[in-house]
């Protein structure tokens, strides 16, 4: 059984995503594409624990989701055309389009400029990333069941408007790439620091699976630079991830890092993306900006040469183009290096983030700094009640025991 169990996970991550835009293309219908493709793997199961694994598992859930879609469609239709489209289901062709690769067309159909924004990366971050609903709502910062009603809206609109679910041309892609970069992001966070404390701090499953779609996208949207700038980004922030968790399970920040520990091949791949945007001459956006903040903190090879100043300034740039408070919340910690953690705690105090738990590690890090021990104690409590990523957790409630007293 131990053997089936590996199997099927190692197939989940492969294969899911392909199952269910082969069916959602065929049958029109989300909902079903994900039940029967769920259901495929629950039979698999249980036939493989007595029969084996097939030779070509992919083939044999995929072959079992087709049967189901067609059966489901048989009981629920009275009507001889229903009946006649459930019979053509497994002959229907599939084209692959413009996207050779199976999870990255499945991003793109469900990437679809008639869903907001929001919406559009929920929905592809459920079906493809292989997140929980709990998880998604972490990212987006709200309730779960908040998240759980607008990933069913998503589903909704997409059956009541009639939303094909078929492989975008190229000249869909452009319209398409901006929701797709999003989930690959998420995607890759979510993998860097792990939100569910149930599972392991880093998934370097997650981080290498973003990076290698995001690679995808560039060479399908050459001249997109913030497909380049996201890419930079993710290199620059997966070379640190050698020194981001010590032998003890304890997340280790970036300042008290081994640098030597870090991937030199990663960083200087990640530079020269850096540079080429920039050598573009265009306005940058997010991704670009933030990947250009990570390469002045990777190109400092001790922590106390780091160019705060330059920080501080590409995060103003940062806070032109998405003034988002999470933005603010991070150039607060810029600007507590230039300024002092009294100005940084101004700006920190006023941003509607109570229930963000980096925002409390944030001001606990700066009441500590200031001295005041029993705000910073209190600030500490709250990130650790909101942190769900153990290795965080632990340097977290280090960090609040070293303060002493209570």
């Amino acid at each position: 059984m131990t053997d089936v169990g590996e199997a099927l996970t190692r197939v989940h991550r492969e294969e899911w995503a392909r199952v269910v835009a082969t069916l959602a293309r065929r049958i029109g219908d989300l909902d079903v594409a994900e039940e029967m493709t769920a259901e495929a793997f629950a039979a698999a199961v249980e036939r493989w624990s007595a029969d084996g694994v097939p030779p070509n598992p992919g083939a044999w859930l995929t072959t079992t989701a087709y049967r189901r879609a067609v059966d489901r469609i048989r009981r629920e239709s009275r009507r001889e055309d229903k009946h006649r489209e459930a019979l053509m289901l497994a002959a229907a062709p599939e084209p692959l389009g413009v996207i050779d690769d199976d999870r990255l067309r499945l991003i793109f159909t469900c990437c679809h400029p008639a869903l907001a924004v929001e919406a559009r990366v929920a929905l592809t971050l459920r079906l493809v990333g292989g997140l929980t609903v709990p998880e998604i709502a972490r990212a987006y910062l709200v309730q779960e069941s908040a998240m759980g009603r607008r990933i069913t809206r998503a589903k909704s609109k997409i059956r009541a408007a009639g939303i094909p679910y078929r492989v975008p041309s190229r000249e869909d892609l452009p319209a398409r790439v901006g929701g797709v970069l999003a989930v690959l992001y998420l995607i890759f966070n979510e993998g860097y620091l792990a939100s569910d404390p149930g599972k392991d701090a880093v998934r370097a499953d997650l981080t290498a699976e973003a990076i290698r779609l995001t690679r995808l996208v560039r060479m399908l949207l050459p001249d997109d630079h913030e497909a380049v700038g996201l890419l930079a980004l993710m290199l620059l922030t997966e070379a640190r991830r050698p020194a981001r968790v010590s032998a003890t399970g304890e997340l280790v920040v970036l300042a008290e890092q081994d640098r030597s520990a870090w991937d030199r091949e990663l960083i200087a791949e990640g530079h020269a993306l850096v540079r080429a945007c920039i050598a573009a001459g265009r306005p940058p956006g997010r991704y670009q900006i933030l990947a250009a903040i990570n390469a002045v903190h990777t190109d400092a090879r001790d922590a106390r040469d780091t160019d705060w100043a330059q920080i501080a300034a590409l995060y103003d740039h940062l806070v032109r183009v998405d003034p988002s408070p999470i933005v603010r919340l991070n150039r607060a910690v810029a600007v507590a290096e230039l300024d002092g953690p009294q100005v940084a705690l101004a700006e920190v105090d006023v941003l509607p983030l109570d229930g963000y738990h980096a925002y409390h590690a944030t001001r606990a890090e700066l009441l500590r700094r200031m001295g005041r021990g029993g705000e910073a104690r209190a600030a500490y409590d709250r990130a650790i009640e909101l942190a769900g990523n153990s290795a965080e957790t632990a340097y977290l409630r280090r960090r609040r025991d070293q303060l002493g007293g209570r």
